[in-house]
This record gives C-alpha cells, structure tokens and sequence, in this order.
C-alpha cells in the first residue's frame, strides 16, 4: 500500500468552516529518557509552498535541515518546549500538550484554527482546533510542523551530547537505544535525563537501594 501524501485538503476544509489562518502542529520527544518535549506550529503560505514537505519520520536527515530552513522562510512558525523537569513533574502527556500550547502562542500571529497531530487536543489552546491521527502524513501544515520540531529538537540533543559525551545523544536524541542504555549503566544519570521515565528511575532506585 502507498504511504499516504500530506495535502491541504484539511486546511481547506477547515478554512471553509473557520476564520483562518490555520495552523498545523505536532510535537517531537515523547519517548526519549532525556531533553525536552518539543513542539512546533506551522502557518503555512499555501502560494510558496517548499517542494517535499512530509511527514519528518520519512525523510533523511539532510532533507528534514532543508527543509525546516525552507519552512522557516517562507511560513509562520512557533517552537516550544516542555523542560525536563516539566515533564517529570506534569508526566509527558501534559508536558507535550504544554510545549503545543507554547508553539502555538510563539507564532507571530494568532490563527483561528489549529490541526494538531494526535488522537487529542491540548486543553487550553486560544481557537478552535481538529485532532487528526497520523496528521503528519495527512495534512501539509502538520507535516511542515513535525519537520521543524524534529530538527530543533536534535539541535538541542547535539549541543547537549557535547556537554556529556558518551550517551550518544547526537545519534540517538534521547531515545532508549542500547548504546543510551548502557551509558545510563556505566556514567549514571545527568540532570537531563527524565527521572520519572522508568530506565532512569530504576537506576536511581538502585542507587538509593546500594548506598542503604
């Protein structure tokens, strides 16, 4: 089966239905066990349109940097974030609605609708809004956003892989690989990683148990 292509038949249809702009949203960073939870919103300018945007899991590392330059060049676009310790404290699910909720005020202007990537809407957002599951290979403005958040996202990981070499965050981003794993093993826990992720809180809990 031919995986699907992103279109603005959402952004139409909502355009049809609401005062616009319209704004697409998603977020990266939910399943690693350390960094942020980042989120990006998309207005997008359906008259220049950069050539390519999909859904950012599909596309190369290279493709997914030209692109966000180009998305950035031509779109509105917010960024979010949700601090590790945010995310601890609030649990991930919360944390990545409170990232949506910071992209989408950070654009430079309001839209009037917002579709967002999910099977949920953030609670709180300032207009009306549309969860749309696999939105990012559905729709353009959800695919533009899943692209600028992935890449600010690993900016981030790799500026942070420099200050703690040896967990491999400029490869992995965070994410429980078997390299990420058995670093946590051999250099224990760095403030960024997420303690209410259970890898890390069982490290920290054997920790605690030795030192008893």
């Amino acid at each position: 089966m031919a995986r699907p292509v992103p279109d603005l038949s959402l952004e139409d249809e909502a355009l049809s239905r609401f005062p616009g702009p319209i704004a697409g949203v998603d977020e990266v960073g939910r399943g690693p066990l350390c960094g942020p939870v980042t989120a990006a919103a998309v207005i997008l300018d359906h008259a220049h349109l950069p050539e390519g945007i999909s859904d950012s899991k599909t596309l190369s590392s290279a493709t997914r940097e030209r692109l966000a330059e180009e998305i950035q060049a031509s779109a509105l676009v917010g960024i979010g974030h949700a601090s590790v310790e945010e995310i601890d404290a609030l649990n991930i699910l919360q944390a990545s609605f409170l990232a949506m909720r910071r992209a989408v005020a950070a654009l430079a202007v309001a839209p009037g609708f917002v579709l967002v990537d999910g099977n949920r809407l953030p609670p709180g957002l300032p207009c009306a809004g549309q969860a749309v599951v696999k939105g990012d290979g559905r729709s353009l403005s959800i695919a533009a956003a899943s692209i600028v958040a992935k890449v600010a996202r690993d900016r981030i990981m790799v500026d942070l892989a420099q200050q703690h070499p040896g967990y491999g965050w400029e490869r992995n981003a965070g994410y429980p690989t078997r390299d990420h794993l058995q670093a946590l093993l051999d250099f224990g826990v760095t403030p960024h990683h997420r303690r209410s992720f259970r890898p890390v809180h069982n490290i920290l809990y054997q920790d605690v148990s030795i030192t008893r």
